[in-house]
């Protein structure tokens, strides 16, 4: 061993030793807790990881674990004067972070299994070091919930609102301009708010960026909510400024020189500015000395309220064996419900429709619906004697888990990085769920999608996920399809979109009974 080993490990031994032994036996027994979280659950940490270094969005996590080690640092010295517990509610807590994690497993819903294995590390704290330890820890053991790469669903709101400021400033400027959903046509050119454009990368970062300062440099619960307001406010109207700066920008000088801006400038400085410019307007108000104590053990100790709950107390080395059972019990059910498949045919084919023939799939812009995992897809257009044409898109899946997902994000008609964006609702003509979508061209579509489980006919998202979550509960094998029916609209001299799609579900009859049919094997 070298000289400076020794004298790194030397200064860390002191500190470990100098700690009382009962909060050595605590962080002993919840790195061993944390440590089988990881490795139970290594899919779903891996994902996180994954989705950190890969996603631009989620870079910033990378800094979190460092953030909560500096978190912790900052009021260690007053924490180790609090006593650990072990504490048997947390088990209670750390069951449903647990059944959560199970409810996302069975939906294929990543966002839940993620939360869920953060929200058992902290359960985990809670459980293995008391509520008081807790509390003077309260601020870094919320951070942890920084580290689930939450955001992408604000995307399509994102870029609505973003559309909508930057209409409201190129009016203020004088630019003609018009809108349709996400796209904006101008005398200089033909603009997207394209999901890389909705801001959602910096709102994130911002957010994350934003809870750290409100701690560290505000005393004050107004004040940070305030700040918090303003962290969520800025990087949004911001965002409408930088796409509506890039729209000017090329009404002047080219689109190709406006893009090449962007990219430089509004990519890498002026976020840099709007952050500069909320700690510029926040500075004044911060109200923390900088050699303010962050807990007061004191205060912690003679709370007549966490003193009650310590009141339910339990041995920590049998509230981690506790903690373990639940946690290999609902990887279990995990495991065994994620076996079940069911039976499928080796080949479907569409069922026949009386009066229309499959003709080539050309459409004017490609089209394709995203529907990752299934077993069989189907893709064809169908024309019947009076013009009317509409594009069907079929998926059966044998089973409903993560990459397997009928109505997961990104999935269905709109898929991410398509090339196709919503433009706005539309009015069901079956019972599913309908939209009108828009591409380059510009060229619009509309677009209703069914989903179908059991004994389940909806376009509801919500509900085939409860179905789908209670089917595999009960360990229940059962199919699911998906049948989106789309049709172009506005091509002169052709039938509308609506038209072709009445006319084509007139003829295939109940939807329901039609998709069955889909699904038999030819």
């Amino acid at each position: 061993m070298s000289p400076p080993d020794l004298a790194l490990r030397a200064p860390l031994g002191r500190a470990w030793t100098a700690l009382p032994a009962q909060w050595r036996r605590a962080l002993g027994l919840l790195a061993l807790a944390w440590l089988g979280n990881v490795l139970l659950f290594a899919a779903d940490w891996r994902a996180m990881f994954l989705q950190w270094w890969d996603s631009s969005t989620y870079n910033h996590v990378l800094l979190i674990p460092f953030i909560l080690g500096w978190l912790v640092s900052l009021r260690w010295r007053e924490v180790v004067k609090v006593a650990p517990q072990g504490w048997w509610p947390g088990l209670v807590l750390f069951a449903g972070a647990g059944f959560l994690w199970l409810l996302g497993d069975f939906a294929g819903l990543s966002l839940a299994t993620q939360l869920g294995v953060v929200l058992m590390a902290q359960a985990s704290a809670l459980t293995l070091l008391g509520p008081r330890v807790s509390a003077a820890l309260a601020f870094p053991l919320a951070y942890m919930l920084f580290l689930v790469p939450a955001g992408d669903e604000l995307i399509p709101t994102l870029q609505t609102i973003t559309a909508r400021i930057t209409m409201a400033l190129l009016d203020l400027s004088q630019v003609p301009a018009h809108i349709e959903g996400v796209f904006i046509t101008t005398p200089g050119g033909y603009f997207e708010v394209a999901e890389a454009c909705s801001g959602v990368k910096f709102l994130i970062a911002m957010v994350a960026y934003g809870a750290l300062v409100a701690n560290v440099c505000f005393a004050t619960w107004t004040r940070r909510a305030a700040f918090m307001a303003l962290s969520v406010a800025m990087p949004i109207l911001a965002n409408g400024v930088r796409a509506w700066g890039t729209i000017f920008i090329a009404e002047h000088h080219g689109i190709e020189f406006a893009a090449g801006f962007d990219h430089v400038f509004y990519g890498w400085i002026f976020f840099a500015m709007v952050m500069a410019m909320v700690m510029v307007l926040a500075w004044r108000f911060f109200d923390r000395a900088i050699d303010d104590r962050m807990i007061d053990p004191d205060a912690i100790a003679a709370s007549p309220v966490l003193g009650r709950l310590s009141g339910f107390a339990m041995a920590q080395p049998r509230a981690l064996a506790a903690a373990a059972a639940i946690a290999l019990l609902f990887a279990g059910w995990g495991a065994w419900a994620n076996s079940l498949e069911a039976a499928i045919p080796a080949r479907i084919d569409f069922p026949g429709v009386p009066g229309w023939q499959q003709v080539d799939y050309a459409p004017q812009s490609h089209w394709k619906p995203l529907h990752g995992g299934a077993s069989h897809v189907l893709l064809g257009r169908f024309r019947d004697g009076a013009g009317h044409t509409v594009d069907v898109s079929y998926a059966l899946y044998a089973m409903q888990a993560d990459g397997h997902e009928a109505g997961g994000f990104g999935q269905g008609a709109i898929p991410l990085g398509g090339g196709w964006a919503w433009e706005r609702s539309a009015a069901p003509l079956a019972g599913g769920h309908a939209d009108r979508i828009q591409t380059a061209g510009p060229v619009h579509r509309l677009a209703e999608t069914f989903y179908r489980s059991g004994s389940l006919f909806t376009g509801s998202n919500t509900r085939l996920k409860l179905r789908n979550i209670l089917d595999r509960l009960l360990l229940r094998e059962r199919t699911t399809a998906t049948l989106i029916l789309s049709a172009e609209d506005d091509i002169p001299g052709q039938p509308s979109a609506e038209q072709s799609m009445r006319a084509f579900l007139s003829a295939i009859g109940p939807v329901d009974a039609w998709m069955d049919r889909a699904a038999l094997p030819r």
